[in-house]
């Protein structure tokens, strides 16, 4: 056929094929299609390939493709990168995508990274980690072997362990490597708190002690208590110590001197806990800088201004009920914005600015859990069977870690929390190190730590 007739012929059929309805369009072409030999077959199949497989993510400008992609899940995108190496590298690419991924799994996010395809690679790493912890799998366990006698006091500071123990000891473990750094005689220790320099020790010998490291020498002795001391804490920009008592007093001390400066009375059973730390909010009663000093007994939690003059006036009293069969956890979390504090109730959150209760969270059994740390997005549990991780969003327990047969302490002198940055989502880096020290009957230390990862 010449070419001026088989284009009038083309013309013709297709006007008559666009007349046609779709039932008859798809009979014309099988009809096409079942007269056609091989080169035509192969015509269709090219021409199809570009027709019906385009590959929009390749055409689209990449701020079109980054919006379609925001609307998968993380494993569908992770799927949909093995489609081809363009893909791969457009979905790599994707920083917000990555970026809310790591933040639903509990991970903090630093937009100062400016590596486009680093958020995949956390979020790879970040999948890894949360699946060990839902299978049990993200810790390992170590023992401190050192003591003679019961371990009644703990304190974790920067990778430092410090132990005080009924053989008139107190000893600083480095915990990465388990071994001993300082050991110095002292009283029998209820409670202790160190630095570089120096130890300060409560005693059940009714007193305060501060003890230089590096020579073993008492640098002071606090006396006056008329029961044995169960808490401290000191600042040494203020001057000032603080101890909590079983005569129901705390007394605020002239640190470098040894001199009481405060006698604070109200409270009607033992003071197991007394923190100092700085507001960081503004209220009626305090500016975002002001140290704070609280203070907690079996029932009550109480808050005083850090001063020295005589007969301070307690600010406000917290509690949870007013029945004394209900009774507070001895653990006390204060950040300088919030109080948070367990009970046989729940797990009670308290704003600092009004003194609100922000939430009460009711898990199963909560009447056996007692709080160890608390932060942004998670918290950290343990019973008398378990350590627990509990996601704050939700509100549900999402791992768990089984434990010996630890010394119980009512006043839990004798377990603590290690490192407590990852509470506020974890980053990569801040899960190692200690999680959990606790002292056992044979007088060792059981140590739960962040297994490295895989």
């Amino acid at each position: 056929m010449e070419k001026k007739d088989f284009e009038a012929w083309l013309d013709n059929i297709s006007v008559t094929f666009l007349s046609l309805t779709d039932l008859q369009k798809n009979e014309t072409l099988d009809h096409l299609i079942s007269l056609s030999g091989a080169v035509q077959l192969r015509h269709l199949s090219n021409n199809l390939e570009i027709l019906l497989k385009r590959d929009f993510l390749k055409l689209l400008p990449l701020e079109l493709s980054f919006y379609l992609l925001k609307w998968l899940d993380p494993q569908t995108l992770l799927t949909c990168c093995l489609v081809s190496k363009q893909w791969n590298k457009v979905i790599s690419a994707c920083t917000e995508v990555w970026q809310t991924a790591c933040k639903n799994l509990g991970w903090q996010i630093d937009d100062s990274v400016q590596d486009p395809l680093h958020w995949k690679k956390v979020y790879l790493k970040a999948i890894l980690r949360m699946k060990q912890l839902k299978d049990h799998e993200a810790f390992e366990t170590s023992s401190l072997i050192g003591h003679s006698a019961r371990v009644y006091a703990l304190y974790y500071k920067d990778g430092l362990l410090c132990t005080g123990s009924d053989d008139l000891s107190a000893k600083l473990w480095d915990v990465s490597t388990g071994q001993c750094i300082y050991g110095i005689q002292t009283h029998t220790c209820a409670t202790v708190k160190f630095d570089e320099q120096k130890l300060v020790t409560g005693s059940f010998d009714n007193t305060v002690a501060c003890w230089e490291w590096s020579s073993g020498a008492k640098i002071q002795h606090f006396r006056g208590h008329t029961g044995a001391v169960f808490s401290v804490d000191y600042n040494d920009e203020l001057d000032v110590l603080v101890s909590g008592s079983a005569d129901f007093t705390l007394k605020v001390w002239a640190l470098s001197t040894g001199m009481c400066l405060n006698t604070l009375t109200g409270h009607t059973e033992w003071v197991t806990k007394v923190v100092l730390q700085k507001c960081k909010v503004k209220s009626l009663m305090h500016s975002p800088g002001d140290y704070i000093l609280l203070s907690a007994d079996k029932y009550e939690i109480k808050i005083w201004p850090i001063g020295r003059e005589i007969n301070c006036k307690c600010l406000k009293t917290l509690s949870v009920s007013e029945d004394r069969s209900i009774s507070l956890q001895p653990r006390l979390h204060f950040d300088g914005k919030y109080i948070v504090c367990s009970s046989a109730l729940g797990l009670y959150q308290w704003d600092f600015a009004s003194y609100d209760i922000l939430r009460v969270i009711k898990p199963p059994d909560f009447a056996n859990l007692s709080l160890l740390g608390f932060g942004d997005v998670f918290a950290l549990l343990f019973d008398n069977k378990y350590l627990y991780i509990m996601d704050l969003r939700t509100e549900k327990l999402i791992s768990r870690w089984p434990l010996p047969e630890y010394r119980k302490s009512k006043r839990g002198s004798s377990f603590l929390a290690g490192e407590m940055s990852w509470l506020n989502g974890l980053d990569g880096q801040n899960d190692m190190g200690l999680v959990f020290a606790t002292s056992m009957p044979d007088h060792s230390i059981h140590l739960v730590l962040w297994k490295e990862h895989g």
